[in-house]
């Protein structure tokens, strides 16, 4: 599966489900309804209740999960001990991992694990967190990971800055001639689409203030986004 930006088309915007944000008592159905919506990735907040003060699903739920659905699944950890869920999400089959540099100690080694294994690796960014930061590890990236909440919880409101942020993101990989999907994770809303398609955003994770929307059902949700999302690419450029 490739969201690569080309200067000669609008790339193919991914929205990716928050599980978390889904009903867990009847999971299943509503990745049914997602999948018949067009979604075809799913992404997994993995939480270890260290690195941050929640812990919503585990690996036993992607373990069962895994079987129920060809959907990729993005695991976006949030944890401290990196490269043992690294091997653990592994061996239930996932196609891609992005991993804190807050909470990486040995960052280029992880990202390297990741991409032994055979999948994708991403670098997660938190708020504050400087795009500086990605400076060494460009050549282990398939894909960045941009947090426009604090990490840890649904339902937040936008931390303003990271609007601006996906666009310098974007830029920061212009500038060094590497073409990289940019995901974006909270408050991922239907009024916040636009904004974060028209700066760069390519993967977009869907929750509470979207896919999983009380105003609709799943499949009016994804609608929704999608429009949201046409907005967005009728201003950006390249």
């Amino acid at each position: 599966m490739s969201v690569e930006n080309t200067a000669s088309s609008k790339p193919h915007i991914h929205i990716a489900p928050s599980v978390m944000c889904a009903d867990l008592c009847n999971l299943e159905a509503d990745i049914r309804e997602l999948e018949t919506a067009g979604i075809d990735m799913l992404h997994f907040d993995l939480m270890d209740a260290h690195f941050v003060p929640n812990m919503p699903i585990g690996l036993v739920l992607i373990q069962q999960l895994r079987a129920k659905t060809d959907c990729t699944f993005d695991i976006h950890l949030m944890v401290e001990n990196n490269d043992f869920f690294v091997d653990a999400v592994a061996e239930i089959g996932v196609q891609q991992i992005a991993v804190h540099v807050e909470s990486a100690t040995h960052l280029d080694r992880t990202l390297s694990l990741i991409r032994a294994h055979g999948i994708k690796a991403g670098a997660a960014l938190n708020p504050a967190t400087p795009l500086s930061a990605l400076d060494y590890v460009l050549e282990r990236l398939d894909f960045v990971l941009i947090m426009t909440v604090n990490p840890g919880f649904a339902g937040q409101k936008v931390v303003p800055a990271t609007l601006r942020k996906i666009a310098e993101c974007r830029a920061f990989l212009d500038k060094r001639g590497i073409n990289l999907p940019i995901e974006v994770d909270g408050n991922v809303s239907f009024e916040n689409i636009p904004k974060m398609v028209s700066a760069g955003a390519d993967i977009l994770v869907g929750g509470t203030s979207s896919v999983f929307h009380k105003s609709g059902s799943r499949t009016e949700n994804i609608q929704q986004a999608q429009q949201a999302i046409t907005l967005g690419l009728a201003h950006r450029g390249g």
